[in-house]
């Protein structure tokens, strides 16, 4: 089976919501925590319960952390696994390294179905992080269709382009065309060109033959007016 997992660096910025604006600070003096399988899930049920926290625009990354470390200490006392303490640093950038993972799997899963992931925390995960994603999609979605450009896009989505029919006189500029003109903006523009073409064309052919008859004409005046022979000395 295969499982994706991906490993954060503790300095990188990371992604998502969790990794905007946090400011853990990281002790470095003492040793990391180690991460067993029973404190990782003491750590993603904490941590979930607590997305709602997360998701406010404006919230304090450092305090929500610590309570997240918090109630992970808790859980681990509770569980019997002796004196461990894990900070919230620690939480913070194992939170990080999982997200990534998830989000490598939730991708698979998009392309490969759901039994094509074998992470044992992806299930857990993605009932609370795929309903929110799927949430703020749908509030985009809604927010898209109350504005003018969203009410637009719905109602021109199956609107065939017509053309627009001549005007008798053009009195200035015309109003805005509306987008679904744009095709035809373009067949005018290249009708114009066109004809602009033809113009010159003609143009250049008038010249040329007003430049011939002029040859002929002065062709015609010399040999008129050509020397005359010695018969015509009388």
């Amino acid at each position: 089976m295969d499982v994706i997992e991906t490993i954060v660096a503790p300095n990188s910025e990371g992604e998502g919501k969790e990794a905007v604006g946090s400011s853990v600070d990281c002790d470095k003096s003492k040793a990391e925590f180690v991460w067993t399988l029973q404190a990782t899930w003491h750590l993603v049920h904490a941590r979930l319960d607590m997305d709602p926290a997360f998701d406010q625009p404006v919230c304090k990354k450092k305090k929500l952390w610590e309570l997240v470390a918090e109630k992970v200490n808790q859980s681990l006392r509770e569980s019997g696994a002796g004196d461990v303490s894990v900070k919230a640093y620690e939480c913070d950038l194992k939170w990080r390294n999982m997200l990534a993972t998830y989000r490598k799997n939730a991708e698979r899963a998009k392309r490969l179905g759901g039994g094509s992931v074998h992470w044992e925390f992806f299930p857990a995960m993605h009932e609370v992080l795929g309903k929110s994603r799927e949430e703020m999609e749908a509030q985009r979605r809604a927010k898209l269709g109350q504005t003018r450009v969203g009410r637009a896009i719905a109602r021109k989505r199956f609107t065939p382009i017509l053309p627009t029919p001549p005007t008798a006189t053009a009195v200035g500029p015309g109003p805005p065309r509306p987008p679904q003109d744009v095709l035809q903006l373009y067949m005018e523009l290249q009708e114009r060109k066109m004809n602009m073409w033809a113009q010159q064309k003609a143009l250049e052919e008038r010249k040329i033959e007003a430049i011939n008859n002029l040859a002929q004409a002065i062709s015609s005046l010399a040999q008129r007016d050509g020397p005359k022979g010695p018969e015509d000395g009388h």
